[in-house]
């Protein structure tokens, strides 16, 4: 995964599973002299397929149009600019509205945070950020719209105050997100790009997961020590997060085999849980998109124990 980095190594074996609880930290890939956090390498190449695909359906429907004949499914690719364009505004106007804008005064934790996060990955501007009424619901997401971006925060992911419960998680979700920013997921023309495969199966979900596993790389630059507790409220929730062990749930990967749980993976937009989390503790090596990992591995440098 960083070749560079100086806590790669080997892979080993231990029957020991822990909790997400840390140890001294080493530094993380993405600061100096490290470079910034690895893209995954089928992201690009996926990439390319899809906006081929896109091209060649749009293509197909204007000769459909120009001979007279306009199914529904013409309508909807010729006016994806436009469908695209409304609903990334009316999304952000949403967010602007109702949405509860960090600040120094307002979700301060979270606030610093973006803005760490931004300046981590050498972004020329910090994204706009907000909290939304989360219901019981734990999520983020990175969007934008014209030259904007924003991170959106559910509440549940913050506790009364603004205080979230595991800071170190809340910091690796935010880096993820900025992250999507800081690797070009969110722009218009990507969005546009990708249009037709969100109706093709396999190709647009191995894209998506491509990308997921690049804003995991960021999140774990921004903080590395979240991304068990951010594996662990994604699981269990915000409540029940102390009582996941992250490498309990990491060595699932390689023990939960057979068809269907591959079959889940492959038509997911985001890898599952497992499969994520082995790629979090694993740094030598990317996430896997097709195949589950084959091995349990262990980083003797560094190692998250309970508290």
């Amino acid at each position: 995964m960083y070749p560079n980095h100086p806590h790669s190594a080997g892979p080993t074996v231990s029957p020991q599973a822990s909790t997400w609880a840390h140890s001294p930290v080493p530094t993380p890939p993405g600061l100096s002299p490290y470079g910034p956090p690895a893209r995954h390498p089928w992201e690009i190449p996926l990439l390319v397929l899809v906006v081929v695909i896109t091209a060649v359906t749009y293509v197909v429907a204007m000769v459909v149009f120009l001979r007279g004949d306009l199914p529904y499914w013409a309508m909807v690719v010729l006016a994806a600019p436009i469908l695209i364009f409304v609903a990334r505004g009316q999304m952000y106007g949403t967010q602007r509205v109702n949405g509860i804008k960090m600040s120094p005064t307002q979700f301060p934790d979270g606030y610093r945070m973006v803005t760490e996060a931004a300046a981590r990955f050498g972004m020329a501007e910090v994204p706009d950020a907000y909290v939304v009424l989360g219901n019981g619901r734990i999520n983020a997401f990175a969007s934008g719209h014209g030259f904007r971006r924003y991170v959106v925060v559910y509440s549940d992911l913050f506790e009364i105050g603004g205080q979230a419960r595991n800071p170190e998680a809340l910091a690796f979700i935010i880096g993820h997100e900025v992250g999507h920013i800081a690797a070009g997921h969110v722009g218009y023309w990507r969005q546009l790009g990708m249009f037709a495969t969100r109706y093709v199966p396999v190709v647009g979900s191995a894209l998506s997961r491509s990308m997921e596993y690049t804003a995991d790389n960021h999140g774990y630059c921004n903080n590395p020590t979240g991304a068990p507790g951010a594996m662990g409220v994604l699981g269990a929730g915000k409540y029940l997060v102390g009582h996941v062990g992250f490498d309990e749930l990491a060595d699932r990967a390689t023990n939960e085999r057979g068809f269907f749980p591959w079959l889940v993976n492959l038509l997911s937009s985001h890898p599952v849980l497992t499969w994520r989390a082995a790629a979090l503790r694993d740094r030598t090596r990317h996430g896997r998109l097709f195949q589950r990992p084959d091995y349990i591995y262990r980083d003797p440098n560094f190692s998250f124990t309970n508290r």
